[in-house]
């Protein structure tokens, strides 16, 4: 019997991205933001200054950076009620805006921004899989260009970020191990993983699941080894991205 090759749903290489855009300074008032684009999925991201910390920060001379996320009601096929009309929020909108609040302050030295905080919002405009990682990677963007503005204007003496970070999936799809799973890979993974990664090589958070049967440790290494060189191109995106930003 002749064997044919994997063919993923978009067509992609096992070990190739959707196409990715970042457009930096799309909110007016924002001090940082960007629109990332990773195939289908788009998430608007904004980095907001506020000149105070949380109490228990108050006194020790350190920053803070935050996080929320959500979900605009026509991100995905049908339409979702908004989390604000029902007056809480679910379980999964908290684990992710937590998720993209350690991703930040892992690359962020805290006590050289003072006693600041930024707020990152992330908000789903369009959902078709990896929408917490388009978030951590853009909202890295956005707390970037919220540090050089505040650099510019003299509240900051440098740049407290400390390195890059971008989150990609990665995940065993008919049995074979492919990068940025899209809607139509995840929802029929055998096992699904988001991997939180530094340009400095170091791993920030591994969140990864068998949804059928367990996966062994070679897969697994395969399947960090397809992070490792997705966020590559992530960390080179979010590059050209600050360097666009930047004022001319």
């Amino acid at each position: 019997m002749t064997e044919f090759p994997m063919t993923r749903p978009s067509g992609r290489a096992p070990d190739a991205l959707r196409p990715v855009s970042i457009e930096p300074g799309v909110a007016r008032h924002a001090e940082g933001s960007c629109r990332i684009r990773m195939g289908l999925t788009e998430v608007l991201c904004t980095a907001s200054v506020e000149g105070r910390v949380p109490g228990f920060l108050r006194g020790k001379g350190q920053g803070w950076v935050t996080a929320e996320y959500g979900m605009l009601p026509r991100a995905t096929h049908q339409r979702g009620d908004r989390e604000a009309a029902k007056g809480k929020q679910s379980g999964r909108t908290q684990e992710i805006q937590r998720l993209i609040g350690r991703s930040l302050r892992a690359v962020t030295d805290r006590a050289a921004m003072g006693e600041m905080s930024v707020v990152l919002d992330c908000d789903v405009l369009t959902a078709d899989g990896g929408t917490r990682c388009a978030a951590i990677t853009g909202a890295w963007v956005a707390l970037h260009l919220a540090f050089e503005h505040c650099r510019r204007m003299r509240i900051l003496s440098r740049n407290p970020l400390t390195g890059h970070v971008a989150a990609v999936s990665a995940g065993l799809w008919q049995g074979e191990a492919v990068l940025d799973l899209d809607y139509a890979e995840d929802s029929a993974a055998g096992a699904d993983a988001n991997f939180v990664l530094t340009d400095a090589g170091g791993i920030v958070e591994i969140q990864a699941t068998a949804e059928a049967t367990p996966f062994t440790g070679v897969q697994f290494d395969g399947l960090l080894a397809l992070a490792r060189h997705g966020t590559e191109e992530l960390f080179a995106a979010q590059r050209q991205a600050i360097a666009e930003g930047a004022p001319a």
